[in-house]
């Protein structure tokens, strides 16, 4: 056989061969199934969510934000940034704020969540929903959830006087101002910039300074 013969192979059929090698190299073994079909390795999460205990097999990499929207279908929580630095992904559990994008679902076994499907409804709506539609607090809604349940959890946080830091005295008792309101809500971001009407539905609720 001569050079020639072992080598007449076509750069198309070159470029096609990596390519084939690469995705065989890049897919993971045993890699879960898309359709969320349980597997051998899943693990069964037993939690409280919005008052109903609720049972999902899932992935033990499987984050809160994923077992909340993919599996319960409650798609009220967004995800946004997907690395904790905008907020959407709020939700409460065990009464305190958390980006549910960066904890895994398997952490909270036993635990209570609260997403925003959870606050209210429409013919029942948590004051602070109420007082976002009053003030205009949203515009494009997508950081709307995570804005509101950050602000329920953030104002029980006052209550139990959580200092923050910018308080200033911490003998005495906490005050929704909102130099406390503006930095305890400085996690959750909002992309439209509506901001001031959120502080002011926020600070309505809270019965505190104008």
């Amino acid at each position: 056989m001569t050079r020639q013969a072992t080598c007449d192979v076509s750069r198309r059929e070159v470029v096609a061969g990596s390519a084939a090698c690469a995705v065989a190299v890049a897919a993971p073994v045993g890699a879960p199934a898309a359709n969320n079909t349980a597997v051998a390795s899943d693990i069964t999460v037993s939690m409280t969510v919005n008052g109903t205990v609720r049972r999902m097999r899932l992935d033990p990499r499987t984050t809160l934000l994923d077992a909340l929207r993919e599996h319960l279908h409650l798609t009220g929580t967004k995800k946004g940034c997907d690395h904790g630095q905008c907020g959407a992904c709020t939700a409460i559990v065990d009464g305190r704020r958390i980006n549910a994008c960066l904890s895994l679902a398997v952490m909270h076994e036993g635990g209570d969540v609260r997403t925003i499907e959870g606050l209210g409804r429409p013919d029942a709506l948590h004051p602070l929903q109420a007082a976002f539609i009053r003030h205009d607090g949203y515009q494009c809604g997508y950081c709307t959830p995570g804005q509101i349940c950050s602000g329920v959890a953030m104002l029980a946080e006052i209550e139990a006087g959580v200092p923050s830091y910018v308080t200033a005295d911490l003998t005495a008792r906490m005050q929704a101002t909102q130099v406390e309101i503006r930095e305890r809500m400085s996690g959750n971001i909002c992309r439209c910039g509506a901001y001031a009407n959120i502080l002011q539905a926020i600070v309505d609720v809270a019965g505190g300074e104008e």
